[in-house]
């Protein structure tokens, strides 16, 4: 399973006949000997999931539907996030290939650095509000008002998860398969308490909502709280042993582990009117526990975001090797949030989530339209740009973001489908011109 890819110039810009440097094979076909048992796939994509930032979405829609309401918008939201991202992750199985790899062949050997620098870039972002969040929640569980103390924190935080990530895939399952149990036991623990301050599930299915929210930025909400990070997928499910099994470990981890956030979120919000367990361990004055949480939670998400833009890194750079940038990356992250930016920049990466999506959108379209094998036939000549889909991902992007801007519609799926369609149609048109 190999790939060589030409440029313009005729020059070759990546051979892959060699044995790669870095085991996780960041910027080559992962080989079949090296795939992973579909047990093991599925324990790194729950991992990822598993994320208790997520549960402040959540919170948002358990303020503002009735219980019952609340398990269609979640079931209905993380559906349509799931079918999204077992299609890229079916077609990372497929090809072998990260996300920014296979941009390569969709927007051209130069076009894909900026898909490169977008996903990338925006993973160093929220690394940054990742360690940032360790620094202050910890803070808060004692009583710290050294900032001080805070960094401290924070570094020690950041070497954990940049090791965990220069382990590449072994590194994030066992910190998945160690810590995801213990926080769902812990997480379903919290659920309980919070069903004893409304007297049981019949008193929860009494509460009236405290807001409202329309359906279609309820959808919104769950669709975007992973659609961007979700269109990476394919890093991790590059090494399934086939597409069936990437579908149905994105199943677990993007409808099942997502939604169970979700829904957490908003069992707290309902009850505690907090939406994070952690905030919520710690006003039961169960402080120990609250860390548990924090640290095994976002050690191990962190540690994905870390390995993303890593293997990011790689493809700009047209490295075989992640390792230096994971290490870049984990410390411009922190350094982000050693200066105050996480309390900052998290509206922006939302912002960057309207027009990561599309992106996902173009890759689908070319894959369906283009690629007559599980992956571009050896020898292929790659473009330095390919100007039509490039173009389709930018008149998508205008109308995932003209969908924000106006309230109309579901915006990563504006982006998504919109792209699928255009791609679709420039191609039948071009197929047809030349008959």
């Amino acid at each position: 399973m190999s790939i060589s890819t030409t440029s313009q110039s005729g020059h070759k810009s990546l051979e892959t006949d060699l044995e790669p440097v870095d085991p996780d094979y960041p910027v080559t076909p992962v080989p079949l000997h090296a795939r992973k048992k579909f047990v093991s796939l599925a324990i790194v994509l729950l991992g990822f999931t598993v994320f208790t930032p997520t549960m402040l979405s959540g919170a948002e829609l358990g303020l503002a539907f009735k219980f019952s309401q609340l398990l269609m918008v979640v079931a209905l939201g993380s559906l349509i996030l799931g079918s999204y991202v077992s299609t890229l992750g079916w077609i990372g199985a497929r090809t072998g290939l990260t996300t920014v790899v296979m941009a390569r062949y969709v927007l051209g050997t130069r076009g894909a650095k900026f898909a490169s620098l977008l996903l990338g870039g925006t993973q160093v972002g929220w690394y940054g509000v990742i360690i940032g969040t360790v620094g202050s929640m910890t803070a808060t569980a004692f009583s710290w008002d050294s900032y001080s103390a805070q960094i401290a924190i924070m570094v020690v935080a950041s070497v954990l998860m940049c090791l965990t990530a220069c382990y590449g895939y072994k590194g994030m399952y066992w910190v998945s398969a160690i810590s995801t149990p213990l926080i769902l036991v812990l997480a379903v623990w919290v659920v309980f308490k919070c069903l004893e301050q409304v007297h049981g599930w019949a008193g929860l299915l009494d509460l009236e909502p405290a807001s409202q929210m329309s359906l279609g930025v309820a959808i919104t909400t769950v669709v975007g709280t992973f659609v961007s990070a979700g269109t990476q997928a394919p890093n991790w499910t590059r090494f399934a042993k086939s597409g069936n099994q990437a579908i149905w470990a994105c199943v677990i981890g993007f409808i099942v582990g997502n939604g169970l956030m979700i829904f957490f979120g908003a069992i707290g919000a309902m009850t505690f009117g907090e939406g994070d367990f952690v905030v919520i361990l710690y006003q039961l004055g169960l402080v120990a526990l609250g860390l548990v949480l924090l640290f095994g939670n976002l050690w191990k998400s962190n540690a994905d975001t870390a390995y993303a833009f890593g293997v990011a890194g790689a493809e700009i750079f047209e490295k075989n090797n992640k390792l230096p940038f994971v290490v870049g990356g984990s410390i411009i992250g922190t350094l982000l949030a050693v200066f105050g930016v996480h309390n900052h920049l998290t509206d922006f990466l939302y912002l960057l989530g309207v027009f990561i999506p599309p992106l996902g959108g173009v890759i689908i379209g070319d894959y369906i339209m283009r690629w007559s094998r599980t992956q571009m036939p050896e020898g292929t000549e790659i473009p330095r740009y390919n100007a039509i889909n490039i173009g389709i991902y930018v008149v998508a992007s205008v109308l995932a973001y003209s969908s924000t801007m106006l309230g109309i519609g579901i915006p990563p799926l504006v982006g998504i489908f919109s792209a699928i369609i255009l791609v679709v149609l420039v191609n039948k048109l071009r197929r047809t011109s030349k008959a």
